[in-house]
């Protein structure tokens, strides 16, 4: 199909299309002499990816990061997509039913409790914590959450201020993989992580906004820097 075939199929702009192309995101199959797109059916089972996991509040750069995984598989990637959504519809359904009860109270019909005006709003729960779980195992996910005393705590904050410092130079230098090899170190002495894991949590601090919001306290664009020199590190020793 061409570009603006899959353009009105799926209802969103040729220029989008383009943007998608131009940053490596969803490359036509095949460009012709004359410059026109082709796109195949893998292309659009790609752009189905793409919206799922923008629904999903995903930025462009993390879903990129998610389709260029080696061990990204598209079965499973619909499995844990139709999970979340499964919970962002209940959320959803909560929250409007919130709303309604809202509304009467605004209007005298009912009384409503402090609780109940905030029922369906849960910022406790992490859907990427089960991924965290079914990937590296309940052990050490746990190991991880025991070994966190307040002293080690502290030696993580310094350290994520000492690559704070340095997050605007390449993730693949040298002095980024000798402070990055410091946070190796600090993780397996709270939990144990082989090469492998270390990668994956490092997607992970840009993939879950809790962490990227939790890292980047101490630096905008730490989490992103953090993530890419651990890809790194991990990758260099393999």
């Amino acid at each position: 199909m061409k570009v603006k075939k899959i353009a009105e199929l799926v209802g969103i702009s040729v220029r989008t299309l383009h943007h998608y192309d131009e940053i490596g995101l969803l490359k036509p199959d095949t460009i012709s002499e004359a410059g026109y797109r082709y796109y195949s059916e893998s292309n659009l089972d790609t752009l189905q990816q793409i919206l799922f996991y923008k629904e999903l509040g995903f930025s462009l750069k993390q879903i990129k990061e998610v389709l260029e995984d080696p061990r990204f598989n598209q079965e499973k990637a619909l499995v844990w997509q139709r999970k979340m959504l499964l919970e962002k519809r209940d959320k959803l359904n909560q929250m409007i039913v919130t709303i309604d009860k809202t509304i009467q109270y605004k209007k005298g019909d009912i009384h409503m409790t402090s609780e109940e005006k905030f029922k369906g709003f849960d910022f406790s729960h992490n859907p990427y914590e089960k991924e965290a779980r079914e990937r590296y195992g309940d052990k050490k996910v746990d190991e991880t959450a025991k070994g966190m005393t307040q002293e080690r705590q502290e030696e993580m904050n310094n350290l994520y201020r000492e690559l704070a410092a340095i997050r605007q130079t390449d993730p693949a230098s040298k002095e980024a993989q000798e402070a990055i090899k410091k946070w190796f170190i600090l993780l397996n002495k709270i939990g144990s992580y082989s090469l492998d894991a270390f990668k994956g949590l490092g997607q992970m601090y840009i993939l879950d906004d809790r962490f990227t919001k939790n890292i980047d306290q101490f630096g905008e664009g730490l989490a992103q820097f953090m993530s890419e020199a651990m890809g790194s590190y991990a990758d260099d020793r393999q």
